[in-house]
């Protein structure tokens, strides 16, 4: 009698079993929904709280005592490796602080890749969103000339920093800044840039990023 009695209640159970699926993927659905709509908002919260006072590919006062020039590929892993665990650091104790100002130039030395990439990010920083684009093509940094900076990823990269589409197609397209990205190249060169990320800090240098920290304190300590 009992055992006749379980199929019943099986089918029993059965629509409510489905009307607790059907609720529950609602539930996701609308949880997922709503961090769509907010995750822009946070990353655009984060940027601004990581990078203050962005111009171009300038962050800060430009008139702090101390200035902070970065050269870096967009290829290069040690340069990902400092842009993911270093930077911040070095942002959020002297640029934001108003001791100095910081400013990064590309020293496309990798590659074809580099070069575009580099191309793009100037595009990025007409828009003065450079520092949101910057920080996806580390996050997605691949092989040396791999494809990881082919031309269709780095216009998916700029749809993904929230930058106006056709604008940016314009000026990347049609390769706006790369006489731009070769000049910063012979420049550095001239400087003694060999490898990246080097570093100047008020002109002197460059420094690797072991010693950068020690240089810009150095400076900030002449300049009180």
């Amino acid at each position: 009698m009992g055992r006749r009695n379980r199929p019943r209640e099986q089918r029993k159970n059965q629509p409510a079993g489905r009307r607790n699926l059907v609720i529950a993927l609602v539930a996701i659905a609308a949880v997922a929904i709503a961090a769509a709509l907010t995750l822009p908002n946070l990353l655009s919260g984060k940027a601004s709280t990581l990078y203050p006072n962005p111009n171009g590919m300038s962050l800060g006062d430009p008139n702090a005592p101390v200035k902070i020039e970065d050269y870096s590929d967009f290829q290069c892993p040690f340069c990902a490796d400092y842009a993911r665990n270093r930077e911040a650091g070095i942002i959020s104790e002297y640029v934001t602080t108003g001791k100095a100002s910081y400013t990064f130039i590309p020293f496309s030395f990798l590659g074809e890749e580099s070069v575009r990439a580099a191309e793009a990010a100037y595009c990025a920083s007409d828009q003065n969103k450079f520092w949101e684009y910057k920080q996806i093509l580390y996050e997605n940094q691949a092989a040396e000339n791999s494809g990881g900076f082919a031309d269709a990823k780095l216009i998916q990269y700029a749809q993904r920093a929230g930058l106006r589409m056709a604008e940016f197609r314009s000026c990347f397209d049609n390769s706006k800044h790369h006489q731009q990205v070769v000049d910063d190249f012979t420049t550095g060169q001239q400087r003694g840039v060999t490898g990246t990320p080097f570093f100047f800090v008020n002109g002197e240098g460059p420094y690797n990023q072991n010693d950068l920290k020690a240089a810009i304190e150095k400076a900030v300590g002449a300049s009180n």
